[in-house]
Parts: C-alpha cells; sequence; structure tokens
C-alpha cells in the first residue's frame, strides 16, 4: 500500500505544472501546445489548481477497463489571470483523444459550477475527437450536461472557447453557446459533419481545413471570433480579451488609471469626404476617439461592413458598434444585423457601454438578402439595441438614412446620448433618390428634365441632408465639431455611469431568431 501511495504522490507531481518545468516563452512556442503547456501559459505562474487529477473513467466495455489514464483526457481547475481568478478546463489529446466521457464530461461540469457559485470567468480549451463511442449514450449524455450549463452561465460569466485541436459532432455547440470563440489556423477545425459524410450524403469533395477550418469560420460561418496563427497567439488573445470584461454580471469592468488632459482630436477633422458617395475608413475615426492602441476588434473578417469590437475611453471599456463605408457602403445586411445585434446583446449582460458610430445608407437591397430574412434579421438588431440597458451612446459622422438610422441605436430606441458632425445626413433616403419620388412630376414637365432634378435634388438635400432638422425635434441632442468627439464621449459616459433602467417584469423576450 505505501508504495502504490509513493507512486500515486510521484505521478501526482509530475502532472501538476511546476514541478521544475521550464515555462513556455513566447518566442520559442511556434507549435502545438499540450493541454498543460496550455494552461501553464495562459495563467499566471504557479497560480494552477487541479481538480480531479486522479479520476478515471468507468467504463468496462471493449477492453476500456485496461486502460486508465489520471485525469481521463481532461486538465480542470482555476488559477489567475493577471491576478483575477478564473476557472479552466484543457482536453488532452494524446488520452484517448481528447475524447468525451462521463467523467470527462463530470470534471468539466465541476468547474462550470464552481465558475457560476463564486461568479468567475470559465475558459474552454478545446482539443478532441468528439465523444468517446466505447461508452455510448454515457458520454452523449455528458455533453447534454455541458450544454445546460452553458445556458445557465450564459449572461451570468464570461465564457471563453478556444479551438486548438478538432471539435466536430456535438462537441461543437458547447463552444457556440459561449461568448467568444477562438481558433488556430491550419491545427483546428469546427463541423457538425466531418468531409466523409459530406462525400457520402452529398458527393462533395471538401478538406476538413474547407469544411471547418479556421479560416472557414472567420470570414463565411462567423463562428470564429477571433483566429490566432498559433497556440501561443490564441492564449495571449484570450488574456487581452478578458481584460475589458468584468468577473461576471454583477460587476463592472476594471478601469485603467487615467488623467484628462487635453482631449482635443485634430486629425478627426479631415476624415470624411467632401463628396458623400467617397468611401472613407471608419477604423481611423475609432483610433482617433479612443484610447491609444485600445481597440480589440471582434470577427475582424467576418461582415466586413459593420464593425465591433473593445475599447479603452478613459481608462474604461467600452464596445463599439460601427458601419464600415469602406465596404458595401456600410449598408445593414443579414450577416452584419447579427454579428452586431450579438455583440450588443453581450455588452448589455457585462455591464460594457456602448458606443454607436453610424454612416449608414440603409439596408442591402436584392432577391438574396429578402429571401434569406434580412427583415428576421435586421430585427435582431433592432431588438438588441432596444432592450440594453448599459450607457448607450450614439455619435452619426455621415449618412443615416431609412429605418437603418432608426435601428443604428437612435433616440427613439433607447439611446442616451446622440451626437452628430456637421456633415451628417439624417433622412428616409438620399436626396438624389428622394427628389426623384417627391418631384416627380415637375420633373418629367420641366423643359429641362435633368436640370430640374438636379435643382430639386439641392432643394432636398439643403432641408434634409443635414443634421438640424433632427437637432430642432430633439433626436440629435448636439452637432459637434469632429474634434470634439473624444471631450464630449468621455463626459457623457461619465455622466451615463450610474444609469438604471428598471424594466417590465417578464421572464424573458421574444428576440427574433
Amino acid at each position: 500500500m505505501q508504495d502504490k501511495i509513493k507512486d500515486l504522490n510521484e505521478k501526482l507531481a509530475q502532472a501538476y505544472l511546476g514541478g521544475g518545468e521550464k515555462r513556455i516563452e513566447k518566442q520559442h512556442a511556434n507549435k502545438k501546445l499540450t493541454a498543460r503547456e496550455r494552461i501553464q501559459y495562459v495563467l499566471d505562474e504557479g497560480s494552477f489548481e487541479e481538480i480531479g487529477a486522479l479520476v478515471t473513467h468507468r467504463t468496462k466495455d471493449f477492453g476500456m477497463d485496461k486502460q486508465q489514464f489520471y485525469g481521463d483526457g481532461v486538465v480542470t481547475g482555476y488559477g489567475t489571470i493577471d491576478g483575477r481568478l478564473v476557472y479552466i478546463f484543457a482536453q488532452d489529446f494524446t488520452v484517448f483523444g481528447g475524447s468525451l466521457s462521463e467523467t470527462h464530461a463530470e470534471k468539466i461540469c465541476k468547474i462550470m459550477d464552481l465558475a457560476v457559485k463564486v461568479g468567475a470567468p470559465l475558459i474552454g480549451l478545446n482539443d478532441s475527437g468528439g465523444a468517446r463511442i466505447q461508452e455510448g449514450v454515457r458520454s452523449l449524455g455528458g455533453y447534454a450536461d455541458i450544454f445546460y450549463r452553458n445556458v445557465q452561465a450564459s449572461g451570468v460569466i464570461p465564457q471563453l472557447s478556444a479551438i486548438m485541436g478538432p471539435c466536430a459532432g456535438g462537441a461543437v455547440y458547447s463552444p457556440a453557446m459561449t461568448d467568444f470563440t477562438l481558433m488556430v489556423e491550419n491545427t483546428s477545425y469546427m463541423f457538425v459533419t466531418g468531409p466523409n459524410v459530406v462525400k457520402t450524403v452529398t458527393n462533395e469533395e471538401v478538406t476538413s481545413e474547407e469544411l471547418g477550418g479556421a479560416s472557414t469560420h472567420a470570414t463565411k460561418s462567423g463562428v470564429a471570433h477571433k483566429t490566432a496563427s498559433n497556440d501561443v497567439e490564441c492564449l495571449e488573445d484570450i488574456k487581452k480579451l478578458l481584460s475589458y470584461l468584468p468577473q461576471n454580471n454583477q460587476e463592472k469592468p476594471k478601469a485603467l488609471p487615467f488623467e484628462l488632459g487635453d482631449e482635443l482630436r485634430e486629425e478627426l477633422s479631415d476624415i470624411v469626404p467632401d463628396n458623400a458617395n467617397k468611401p472613407y475608413d471608419m477604423h481611423e475615426v475609432i483610433s482617433g476617439i479612443i484610447d491609444e492602441d485600445s481597440f480589440y476588434e471582434i470577427h475582424k473578417d467576418h461582415a466586413e461592413n459593420i464593425i465591433v469590437g473593445f475599447a479603452r475611453l478613459g481608462g474604461k471599456s467600452i464596445g463599439i458598434v460601427a458601419n464600415q463605408p469602406m465596404f458595401l457602403a456600410g449598408v445593414l445586411d443579414v450577416n452584419s444585423s447579427k454579428k452586431a445585434a450579438r455583440f450588443v446583446r453581450f455588452c448589455d449582460a457585462f455591464n460594457i457601454p456602448l458606443l454607436t458610430l453610424e454612416d449608414v445608407p440603409g439596408f442591402l437591397p436584392g432577391t438574396d438578402q429578402e429571401w434569406n430574412g434580412i427583415i428576421v434579421h435586421g430585427a435582431k438588431l433592432l431588438y438588441a439595441f432596444s432592450e440594453a440597458t448599459v450607457p448607450r451612446i450614439t455619435v452619426i459622422t455621415r449618412k443615416a438614412y431609412g429605418g437603418a438610422y432608426d435601428v443604428m441605436n437612435s433616440k427613439h430606441i433607447g439611446s442616451d446620448m446622440n451626437f452628430a458632425w456637421p456633415s451628417a445626413e439624417i433622412a428616409v433616403m438620399g436626396a438624389k433618390g428622394a427628389a426623384e419620388i417627391i418631384f416627380r412630376k415637375e420633373i418629367k414637365e420641366a423643359d429641362d428634365p435633368e436640370a430640374k432634378w438636379k435643382e430639386k435634388e439641392a432643394e432636398y438635400a439643403e432641408k434634409f441632408a443635414n443634421p438640424y432638422s433632427a437637432t430642432e425635434r430633439g433626436f440629435i441632442d448636439e452637432v459637434i465639431l469632429p474634434k470634439d468627439t473624444r471631450r464630449k464621449l468621455i463626459k457623457a459616459f461619465a455622466m451615463l455611469e450610474d444609469k438604471e433602467v428598471n424594466r417590465p417584469k417578464r421572464k424573458h423576450g421574444n428576440i427574433p431568431l
């Protein structure tokens, strides 16, 4: 018995992090790491405390009783990142391919329950071949136990998932229900059915990378919020993303030290072109407003006509939603509406104030958009903004046309403060199209229809293609010079810091899914 205990203690000492191992250095880690190396890298040095290190599976079928490994393919526990408590699990592909068994799932569920009880973020490092087929329905039940906890934890604690290897079948639904999913290029993939099944059913020839690789999910499906070139870069992203978030829904994100100085930004004055049809990069506007180098973009390569991400303004964390005139003129479409709606709802759940930068000519027209449900998807963004109770501010830089003006955090759907630059155009539609409709008869009967059209276009533009009519109505709180934007926003968000909203009593709303 003493020898067995001694053997267990030696194995346990080797299993725990620290044990004489050299800490992974960023510049020397351009490779796929093991589960324990990943935990070692992402957590503060020496902070990891493992839970369930000696757990083994219970199945005796198919000769499994002769294959017992401590931990059963997943390392679970808690530690700190920059001194903040987090709970973490890392699937170990070297043990049964990281496959999920009944006990494997129980270990994950245990730390998920602890994370919710304590109120700390949950990080999942996924690297698994899927359900352990030797256990049959017990492994499927384990997945369902995890899914249920993902939903119960949603909006309570931040949940971050990193896909650092295979993630297939039912396993994909847990990351999909977490708040952010990060993937590693060329070494990770996600799909419900693999290439072989796809070929059998649809006769399509496709590789794992094409079907569900990081690039595919970052650009086409939008499943991946961020991609990294290697494991270390992915783990660094987790740490950076976490820095913008609170511990739970009862707290606010931690503010960084900041002293108010000369907050005028002259460079903002020349960004918007005089020609209303000429694009400009909204990233330049964002950079001119926020604290230096603080923007952390989410879904960068998906639905590029809208920009979402975290930043700091006066040292405090904010969420930014901004139309991007460089892509599709900044219109709202199916993908951009879904992308922005999900981000808005996350920020609202975790007390992160929202800044909307608006330059939107409307919704993208066409049969493709209508047949793919632009009505219901556009309504998601409208719903998300309307239900958000965090401080909400909008700055209209140029176009704010039609229903898209309403949807992009207008005063009418609960925005707290709405500013406009002098270049703003707030109207039902562009002056050219509006003049054609309103003055159709006069244009048709004129001796020179083209000249008359231009005359009426100028007349309409003078009356509506500016921010002043909306300001007179109180729909815009103030027309500001671009250089004053940062100063105005810092003061406005400070004024709104203690905002409280009492919502109607209800179980939950019915967002148009």
